[in-house]
């Protein structure tokens, strides 16, 4: 498993342009972090149509787009493991439900500390301590979609340029869910430790590139994270989503997906 984690390769961003275009696309994604809280009209009950419609094609993209390319890397997976893990046969897959119930350990702790704050008179956030886990962990999942944008499943321009926007709308729905969740505390801290770990992403994309079984298991926690961090904020009947958004925009983005 080291070998398959941690197996350095010689870059293989020869394409200058494709790298430059790549820090444009970490920089603008570091700027969603920064300034997506001026976006008063999303903080709003019911539901912004446009956080339905980024959880949408969010949510397609890893459906129509990732998914069946982690089917393919399954097979080099298996062709990596030794003996000793041949016991797990669906490594990519149980990579994807660990970043998705990550993600949903992350949620309860913040839900449950915000409960205990609200019954206590100090104020509807989390506490430091659930603040400080729940960015440092965003801050990796940050980290890795920097990386992804020098080293994808698929290169190219244009899996780049789906990517990013994936992404971009994707940043906008989580920076919403963790302003309501720290308030403050994210505006002044987090927000800006976010920004930063995309750029550190990338910037350790630039100088390695792991093997193609790592990449395919970085993809599968990926997309394990995003259909939960999408789901958690679409399905509270609190929130009073809008289906028809939602819906809008993943069969849009899909479309797009499988006709280019």
């Amino acid at each position: 498993m080291f070998r398959i984690l941690f197996a350095v390769a010689e870059p293989s961003t020869s394409n200058s342009n494709l790298v430059w275009l790549s820090a444009l696309f970490a920089v603008i994604l570091a700027l969603v972090h920064l300034f997506s809280g001026k976006l008063r009209f999303l903080e709003r009950t019911p539901r912004s149509i446009w956080l339905s419609v980024s959880g949408g094609v969010s949510v397609a993209y890893v459906f129509v787009h990732i998914l069946p390319e982690l089917s393919q890397a399954q097979e080099t997976v298996k062709g990596t493991v030794g003996k000793a893990l041949l016991f797990l046969e669906h490594h990519v897959y149980l990579l994807a439900l660990l970043g998705l119930a990550v993600f949903y350990g992350l949620e309860r702790a913040a839900k449950v500390s915000r409960q205990r704050n609200r019954k206590a008179g100090r104020g509807d956030f989390a506490s430091s301590g659930v603040f400080w886990v729940h960015i440092a962990s965003f801050a990796l999942y940050n980290a890795l979609i920097g990386y992804l944008l020098l080293h994808r499943e698929e290169p190219g321009v244009q899996s780049l340029l789906f990517f990013f926007m994936a992404m971009a709308l994707h940043f906008i729905v989580n920076d919403n869910g963790l302003r309501e969740h720290h308030q403050r505390t994210y505006e002044k801290t987090g927000r800006w430790i976010l920004a930063a770990a995309i750029i550190c992403g990338w910037a350790i994309g630039l100088g390695t590139q792991l093997s193609e079984a790592a990449i395919a298991l970085l993809f599968a926690f990926l997309a394990g994270g995003i259909v939960l961090n999408v789901l958690k904020e679409e399905l509270p009947e609190e929130r009073q989503s809008r289906f028809w958004a939602f819906a809008l925009g993943a069969s849009i983005y899909s479309a797009l997906l499988v006709a280019l």
